[in-house]
């Protein structure tokens, strides 16, 4: 190896953008590197093409609005705090959820359960954006969001299928930022039809002629300063384009499934996208969010608490359940989360506000090791008592399971390097 790469391997390794040497020697061939034949920019494509090949994928089942933790993961029968939620065991003894939720108890070996989740924001955009995220929103900077990250890191650009897709209402959901619209989700308001306008109104031929058209027409507009505009049209066309013509376009499907599969997952709109998300990841998607709402239950939670619970116990669980039966959990990783949890304490309308100083979430799969139970709040649930998990450490986990380096920095417009994570600490016991 050259002096020039010396340097650049040197470099790199002090700023923490690269493995360490050891695991840089480990993922590139030795030939190539000690002949000199490859550029740090080729070795850094050897590792990004490394990680793509692993297959990693993640499915986030975003809980918009704010789930309560006392009923869902984390009950507290027999406090005033707890209200008339009960507590169901599970198939892990020790471990008990809400009585809402008897399909999840029966997968509890394949979930990791953390309730010592802490944040600082009680507003639901800024709390979404977040979790989302992992930094505050600002006027100067769009992060990007928590998919739009993982297809950039480990999603395979030349797929025909996008590689960030977004299932259900999303609202408050935060997009690629400084990335470029080529990492935007792909949106879909319904899992139980394939995607609008996605079927070629003429013959592939024709239809690839009138899309070099745009193209021609577009140039003279980019000659006379819109180039950039330009360049954003021309990636999102190209990405309609590869998928519309597509074979892969049958993943979005749902109907293509065996009818005791389709009915293991209910006939909801989030168990049609739970089933959607299982058939993309399955095709080679990276990254699939599904979102079911609202859950922001100021009043009432004793009753809407139970039918949303419905709504996501059977498909959650039968995702879990098919994803270990078809042999893929260990490299899809299912996040189950809201954007904060409620009070203890029931307000005067029989419901509970925003609260972000103790709530919980659900890992599973990516090689998260099941049936436990990590970190703990007090007698009421009004604070954390043990093991205080932070939205950054939670990113930081996530990084770690999908193979990801959480300290990747992105450039920002305005030249401020930003890191996929800031700061926070691995989790050690989701995985041990």
């Amino acid at each position: 190896m050259n002096f020039s790469m010396h340097h650049q391997v040197d470099v790199a390794v002090n700023r923490r953008q690269v493995l360490q040497r050891r695991d840089f020697f480990r993922t590139v061939s030795l030939a190539g590197a000690v002949a000199g034949t490859l550029s740090w920019p080729e070795l850094m494509a050897v590792k990004a093409d490394d990680l793509r090949k692993r297959g990693m994928s993640c499915i986030l089942l975003w809980m918009q609005g704010g789930p309560s933790q006392f009923e869902t993961f984390s009950p507290k029968p027999g406090h005033k705090n707890g209200g008339e939620t009960k507590a169901i065991s599970t198939s892990v003894s020790g471990i008990e959820i809400s009585e809402h939720l008897p399909k999840t108890a029966t997968v509890m070996d394949d979930i990791c359960v953390i309730r010592s989740m802490n944040g600082r924001e009680g507003s639901h955009p800024r709390a979404s954006y977040l979790m989302h995220t992992g930094y505050l929103p600002t006027a100067s900077i769009k992060h990007p969001t928590l998919g739009s990250n993982v297809v950039h890191q480990i999603g395979d650009p030349t797929f025909d299928l996008p590689g960030f897709v977004r299932i259900g209402n999303g609202r408050g959901s935060t997009g690629a930022g400084l990335l470029g619209v080529e990492f935007d989700p792909f949106v879909m308001t319904d899992a139980t039809r394939k995607p609008d306008n996605t079927e070629l109104m003429t013959d592939e031929r024709r239809y690839r002629r009138r899309v070099g058209l745009l193209g021609k027409l577009e140039q003279e507009y980019a000659r006379s300063g819109g180039e950039q505009e330009v360049n954003n049209q021309r990636k999102i066309y190209d990405k309609a384009s590869k998928l519309v013509l597509s074979p892969k376009m049958n993943a979005f499907d749902i109907q293509r499934e065996p009818t005791d599969v389709r009915e293991a997952y209910g006939d909801s709109g989030f168990g049609a996208g739970c089933l959607l998300a299982r058939r993309l990841v399955e095709t080679g998607v990276s990254f699939v969010e599904v979102s079911l709402g609202n859950w922001d239950t100021h009043q009432d939670v004793f009753e809407r608490a139970p039918e949303l619970c419905q709504q996501m116990d059977q498909p959650y669980a039968a995702l879990l359940q098919d994803l270990r039966e078809r042999g893929m959990l260990d490299k899809t990783l299912v996040i189950w989360a809201g954007e904060f949890g409620r009070t203890p304490t029931i307000n005067a309308r029989g419901g509970r506000d925003h609260y972000p100083r103790a709530f919980n979430i659900a890992l599973a799969g990516g090689g998260v090791r099941g049936g436990q139970v990590i970190g703990s709040t007090d007698a009421g649930g009004a604070g954390v008592e043990d093991r205080p998990v932070g939205i950054s450490d939670l990113l930081r986990t996530v990084c770690h399971s999908l193979k990801i380096d959480a300290d990747h920095e992105h450039m920002s417009s305005i030249g401020r390097p930003i890191k996929i994570v800031d700061g926070g600490e691995l989790v050690t016991e989701a995985f041990g």
